[in-house]
């Protein structure tokens, strides 16, 4: 929710049809090291991401992403699972994983992108299907993906350096 305007007296409401079907995001926010480039990954799906639909999305990562890369992330249990960590150890070659303490979710920068996703194309919006939330977070999502000043002042906010 996102406060609005409206005459003095007259609460505004929005009003949808409540639904318990759930969407899911995953995002990663990738940099080059000589700040030439960044790029938003982002993919949605219906449900809930687990262990093995994100192997799925970070196998998929390695399409867009060519070298090394170093991967931030928070605690979701799904990151810390057992089969999480056996997938990663077969992935050393590529892919680096640096777990961010349980109280440090602002050192991560994709926590700005879903901030300013909610804040901009998600706020108030009552859809009255899941589809139309999946498009404004798409267009969301691009709009953020297609701004190189937005992705780095993301993570000049977390104070981290390349």
């Amino acid at each position: 929710m996102r406060s609005t305007w409206a005459p003095r007296g007259q609460t505004p409401v929005l009003q949808h049809r409540f639904s318990w079907t759930r969407m899911s995001m995953a995002g990663v926010l990738a940099y080059r090291p000589d700040r030439s480039r960044a790029k938003l990954v982002f993919q949605t799906k219906p449900g809930s991401y687990n262990t093995e639909t994100l192997i799925t999305f970070l196998t998929e990562l390695r399409r867009h992403l060519r070298g090394p890369v170093t991967l931030i992330w928070d605690g979701l249990s799904a990151h810390r699972s057992k089969d999480m960590k056996q997938w990663l150890a077969t992935q050393r070659h590529w892919l680096v994983v640096e777990q961010l303490p349980g109280y440090a979710h602002d050192l991560n920068p994709i926590e700005l992108v879903w901030g300013n996703l909610k804040a901009t194309e998600l706020a108030n919006l009552c859809p009255e299907h899941i589809d139309e939330a999946d498009t404004a977070a798409h267009t969301g999502l691009h709009r953020i993906g297609s701004s190189y000043d937005l992705c780095f002042n993301f993570l000049a906010h977390t104070g981290l350096r390349l």
